[in-house]
C-alpha cells in the first residue's frame, strides 16, 4: 500500500458522499427522488446510462478476457447501436406515455397486475443479487492493491454508496454517475497509455504482437448450440442489450426521467456513441497488457489469475497517486452500477408494491418508504457480499447461475409482445411465461448436468436466455390466436401510439 494512492482513495469516496449530501436537500418529493422531477439534459442521461453499464467487473475483467484469449467476447457490443436506434424509435415513445415511474406499469396497463408483479419481483431479487456480486467482486482487487482486509472495503466502499444514494435520490445517482465515468475512462486510457508509452515499439509493437499470437479475433465463424462462436456471442448480445433497453428499470427510469423525449432520445445516441469505443478500448488495454508481458516477462505474472495481472500493473507499474486514481476508477465503475440499482430497487419496491397494494398514504410518507427501502437494499448488499466471502466460490457461482435462470427468464418476450402485438393478451402471456419457467428449468439442470444423459442436451448456457425468450415469445402468440387480447390498447402498442409521437 502506498500512502499517496490510498489518499488518491479517500479524496474520491469523500466526493462522492459530499455530492449526496449536496444533491439530499432537492429530495422534497417522490417524483423528485425518483425522477429528479423529470428535468434532466439528454447529455447527462446519456453519460449516466454509459456509466451504469460499465461496472468493476468490466474494469478488470475484459482486459483480462482480452489478454488471455481474444475479442471474441466484444462481439456482444457490435449489437448495441441496432439496438439502440430501435428504442429511441419505438421503447422510448411507449414508456413516455401516461406519467409512469416505473418500467413495470406498463406490463399493468397492457396485461395486468400479476404479470406486472412477477416481473418486478423478478427485477428485485436479480438486483440484489446483482448488487451483492459487484459489491464483492470489486473489493477482491482493491484488497489486493492497497493491502486493506476485504471486509473493510465492503462496508466502507458500500455505506460511500448507501449515503449518497439513499440521501441524494436519482439526482445524486445520474451526476455522480457523469463524474465516475469521466474517471472510469480516464483510469483506463491512463493504464493505456503508460504501457505503449513503455513499450520500444509503441502502438505499432501492440499491434504486431496482438496479429502474432491472435489477439484481435472475434471467435470461429461458424454455427452451433455448445460453443462462443461469432454468431452465437453476437445474437447473445442482441437478446441482452434489448432487454437492457427494453425492459431493465435502471434504462427506463432515465428514458422517463429526461425532461422531454427529444432529449431521452439524445441521451440514448450520446450512450450508443460513446459505449463501443469505450468497450473496445478496455478490450485493447488487454492487448496492450499482453504485449507489455511479452516484452517485459515476470515469473510473478505468468502465475497470475488473468484478472489480476491489470492490478499488478498499477501497483508496481504507475507513479504513487496515480495508481490511486486509477484505483478510484475501478471503484467508479462499481458504484456507478450499485448507485442505479439500489435507487432503482426503491422505485419499484414503493411504486409497484407499496403503492399499489398498500394503505393510501401522503407523497412525504411514501417518500421516507422510498428511503427505507434504499437503506434496506444497501444493507442487503452490504451483507451479501460479507457472506459470500465465506461461501465456496464454486457455489457462489451456481447460486448465481440458479437466480438468474428462475428470476430471469422471459420478461424481454413479455415487453416486445407487449410493444408489437395487438393479439397477445393477458391469459396468452401467463399461459407462455408458465411454460417458459418451466423450460427455463430445465435448461438450468442440463447446464449443471443434473439430468439423466438421455434428456440432456448440448447446449450452451449462453443460450440459455435466448432459447427461453424465444419460447415463450412463440407460444404465448400462437395461444393469443386462440385467446385474444380484449383491453383498449390506445398508447400501449407502436401501432396504437399517437401520431405526433
Amino acid at each position: 500500500m502506498r500512502i499517496l494512492d490510498l489518499l488518491a482513495v479517500v479524496l474520491f469516496l469523500a466526493g462522492m458522499a459530499g455530492m449526496g449530501v449536496w444533491f439530499a436537500r432537492k429530495n422534497t418529493s417522490t417524483e423528485a427522488y425518483f425522477l429528479g422531477n423529470r428535468s434532466f439534459p439528454g447529455w447527462a442521461i446519456g453519460i449516466s446510462m454509459l456509466g451504469t453499464s460499465i461496472s468493476s467487473v468490466t474494469f478488470l475483467a475484459i482486459p483480462a478476457a482480452a489478454y488471455v484469449l481474444d475479442y471474441r467476447q466484444a462481439v456482444t457490443n457490435l449489437a448495441l447501436p441496432f439496438v439502440a436506434v430501435i428504442a429511441l424509435i419505438f421503447f422510448i415513445p411507449l414508456f413516455r406515455q401516461g406519467n409512469m415511474t416505473s418500467a413495470f406499469e406498463y406490463l399493468e396497463k397492457r396485461y395486468g397486475v400479476l404479470i406486472r408483479s412477477y416481473a418486478a419481483l423478478s427485477f428485485l431479487v436479480l438486483q440484489v443479487v446483482r448488487l451483492a456480486m459487484i459489491l464483492y467482486l470489486v473489493s477482491i482487487p482493491i484488497e489486493g492493491m492497497l493491502g486493506i482486509p476485504i471486509l473493510w472495503i465492503i462496508i466502507v466502499g458500500g455505506v460511500v454508496v448507501s449515503l449518497y444514494t439513499v440521501f441524494g435520490g436519482i439526482e445524486a445517482v445520474v451526476w455522480t454517475d457523469v463524474v465516475q465515468t469521466f474517471i472510469l475512462l480516464g483510469g483506463g486510457l491512463l493504464c493505456l497509455g503508460l504501457m505503449v508509452w513503455d513499450l520500444p515499439g509503441g502502438f505499432g509493437q501492440v499491434i504486431e504482437i496482438g496479429t502474432e499470437f491472435n489477439k484481435f479475433s472475434l471467435g470461429p465463424m461458424r454455427g452451433g448450440f455448445n460453443e462462443r462462436t461469432f454468431f452465437a456471442v453476437l445474437l447473445l448480445g442482441l437478446v441482452n442489450f434489448t432487454n437492457e433497453y427494453a425492459s431493465n428499470q435502471n434504462v427506463v427510469q432515465r428514458y422517463i426521467a429526461s425532461k422531454s423525449l427529444r432529449e431521452a432520445r439524445k441521451a440514448t445516441l450520446i450512450c450508443m456513441f460513446m459505449s463501443v469505443p469505450t468497450w473496445m478500448s478496455f478490450f485493447f488495454l488487454g492487448s496492450c497488457m499482453f504485449a507489455f508481458y511479452h516484452v517485459f516477462p515476470e515469473p510473478a505474472v505468468a502465475a497470475m489469475a488473468a484478472d489480476e495481472v491489470l492490478p499488478h500493473f498499477i501497483l508496481t507499474r504507475t507513479p504513487p497517486f496515480v495508481g490511486g486514481t486509477i484505483i478510484a476508477a475501478c471503484l467508479a465503475a462499481a458504484m456507478s452500477s450499485q448507485s442505479s440499482s439500489i435507487n432503482a430497487i426503491s422505485t419499484i419496491c414503493t411504486v409497484d408494491f407499496v403503492k399499489r397494494f398498500g394503505r393510501p398514504r401522503t407523497d412525504r410518507e411514501h417518500l421516507v418508504i422510498a428511503k427505507l427501502i434504499a437503506g434496506a437494499a444497501s444493507v442487503l448488499m452490504i451483507g451479501g457480499a460479507i457472506l459470500i466471502c465465506y461461501i465456496p466460490k464454486e457455489s457462489m457461482n451456481d447460486f448465481g447461475l440458479i437466480i438468474g435462470s428462475l428470476f430471469g427468464g422471459g420478461i424481454l418476450s413479455i415487453f416486445l409482445l407487449g410493444f408489437f402485438s395487438t393479439r397477445v393478451g393477458n391469459r396468452a402471456i401467463i399461459a407462455g411465461t408458465a411454460v417458459a419457467l418451466c423450460f427455463n428449468l430445465y435448461l438450468m439442470l442440463n447446464t449443471f448436468g443434473w439430468l439423466p444423459k438421455g434428456l440432456a442436451l448440448p447446449v450452451h448456457s449462453y443460450w440459455t436466455t435466448i432459447l427461453v425468450n424465444a419460447l415463450l415469445f412463440v407460444v404465448a402468440y400462437v395461444l393469443a390466436w386462440l385467446v385474444p387480447n380484449r383491453r383498449d390498447l390506445t398508447g400501449l402498442t407502436v401501432w396504437t401510439l399517437p401520431r405526433t409521437e
